[in-house]
């Protein structure tokens, strides 16, 4: 038998493996616009595995900045799970919460996912997409920060569009251009990264191999990505570079952490937006079940 037909049959073992090494997986809530002519962007969480059974997949809740992410039951979700270069991709249903002990004196809320009956390989080329589903991840514009302080008005620049764009209004000439030098803070020049994943704290870019040599030179950069159509205003957030390493392909991981030191109120801006857009997919993937019920 092929090398990767076994490995795919023996997904569930990989899975088990993942648990027994108190591993993560990523999820996402699936979404599919292609016959609307629209191409949403999927939010990856990277959450710990907690428990298998024979029916369900247990993981902790996907949070941000401290803020759960809340997942309704019914909403259908795309799971990534890897072990080294190896990755696999399945669907599967939230099947609600449910409590958990982490231990004698702990015992908290998780999230609850139905068995896969089967599993696909991701491509190699591509560790999010295989023959029947592919996930579509934001684009992000990073600039090294070259003065913390200088973000407040370029953040508030940022909150005040979006507030605008929630009452309907007409986009400020000024504050739409936010690579205009009256709105953006002091920055270095701007590189592309991939929005991998996110966590309780930061989150996780793939930058190339000419970008990547950047992140050897600054500690603190200034991030911008948009998730259309859902939002029309890009959340832009202040990152600290925590760790990185060398993927096969010769492209960085890069986890940074969210940094609102210079302007502490841009951190619950954040979370809302993040919320929003992950409400907006729920309700209208519970929408489009309900009609083709």
């Amino acid at each position: 038998m092929p090398a990767n037909r076994s490995r795919t049959q023996e997904w569930r073992r990989c899975l088990q493996q993942i648990r027994d090494r108190n591993g993560t997986i990523e999820i996402a809530v699936a979404h599919d616009y292609e016959d609307e002519g629209e191409h949403g962007n999927h939010l990856v969480w990277r959450v710990r595995l907690l428990a298998l059974s024979g029916e369900d997949i247990v993981v902790e809740i996907p949070s941000t900045l401290g803020h759960e992410i809340g997942i309704q039951e019914g909403v259908e979700l795309v799971v990534v799970m890897a072990i080294g270069q190896n990755r696999w991709m399945f669907r599967t249903t939230c099947t609600g919460q449910t409590p958990f002990r982490i231990n004698a004196q702990k015992t908290v809320q998780a999230l609850r996912m139905a068995m896969p009956t089967h599993v696909e390989r991701c491509q190699r080329r591509n560790y999010y997409r295989v023959e029947t589903m592919e996930l579509n991840l934001p684009s992000v514009e990073v600039w090294p920060l070259l003065d913390p302080k200088s973000v407040l008005v370029a953040e508030r620049a940022n909150e005040l569009q979006f507030q605008r764009d929630q009452l309907g209004q007409p986009r400020d000439a000024d504050l739409s251009k936010i690579d205009d030098e009256s709105v953006m803070p002091e920055v270095g020049p701007k590189f592309q990264g991939m929005l991998l994943n996110l966590g309780g704290g930061g989150m996780g870019l793939r930058i190339d191999p000419e970008s990547a040599q950047t992140l050897n030179r600054y500690k603190l950069f200034w991030t911008r990505f948009a998730l259309p159509p859902e939002l029309q205003t890009p959340i832009c957030a202040t990152g600290k570079l925590v760790h990185t390493h060398l993927e096969s392909d010769n492209y960085t991981y890069a986890g940074l952490a969210f940094d609102f030191t210079f302007n502490p109120g841009h951190q619950q801006f954040v979370v809302d937006q993040i919320c929003r857009y992950i409400a907006v997919q729920q309700r209208e993937q519970l929408q489009r079940q309900k009609k083709s019920a």
